[in-house]
């Protein structure tokens, strides 16, 4: 069974999904990589920024074939489908970043593609991705609270997601790839003077909670 078969449902996701910019996540792009994947690029909105910013030669993947389609007349090379069963397409030892914003939860197995496109980095490349924090404060709050665990079209719980990370989590699957995580950090999130005296009351337990999504860059160890 390959991603593709199960990554069907995302065809049918809101336009605005393959649209979207990501500035939050452009800063994490070093000035010097010249050579870029960016797998599940959408329409290319997010890597024609960095063209944009650089000269670059961006590459993408993405499944949903309208949105390749647009994202080829602003990107180098667009390939169509899922990315295990693109892996073999990808050069070898070729990119200085690949992207994963948000892709990574909708995989079936995240730790076997993150295995095998070690072979597509540059030696001193980096892997880049945004993934979703399953113990943000409002999604704890309808668990226990109003215990709900109730899927939805985006958003933590979204019905495509088939993995889902806490930041501890994350950091633990990059170690067992033997992958150094180079920076994790929380972004778009909650920023309130009550969620300052809540995290304060509970000896800062909960601070990962106030995080909708946490940014990572790792590399694989050498």
């Amino acid at each position: 069974m390959n991603d593709n078969s199960n990554l069907k449902n995302m065809q049918i996701k809101d336009d605005g999904y393959y649209t979207q910019t990501r500035p939050e996540m452009l800063k994490y792009i070093p000035d010097s990589a010249k050579k870029i994947l960016d797998v599940g690029c959408g329409e290319g909105t997010f890597s024609k920024q960095l063209k944009e910013k650089n000269t670059r030669e961006i590459w993408g993947i993405e499944l949903d074939e309208k949105s390749a389609e647009i994202a080829k007349q602003k990107l180098d090379k667009v390939f169509v489908g899922d990315v295990n069963s693109l892996m073999d397409k990808l050069p070898d030892n070729y990119f200085d970043v690949i992207i994963f914003n948000d892709i990574l939860e909708h995989l079936i197995d995240p730790y076997q593609i993150l295995n095998k496109i070690k072979t597509k980095l540059t030696p001193e490349a980096i892997i880049v991705s945004s993934l979703p924090n399953v113990r943000y404060l409002l999604n704890l709050v309808n668990l226990i609270f109003k215990k709900q665990w109730k899927y939805e079209d985006s958003g933590i719980l979204d019905k495509t997601h088939l993995r889902f990370f806490t930041e501890k989590s994350i950091i633990d699957m990059f170690d067992s790839l033997n992958y150094e995580l180079v920076k994790i950090e929380g972004i778009n999130s909650i920023e309130s003077w009550k969620f300052k005296v809540f995290n304060f009351l509970t000896f800062g337990f909960f601070s990962d909670t106030k995080h909708l999504q946490f940014a990572c860059v790792a590399k694989p160890k050498r």
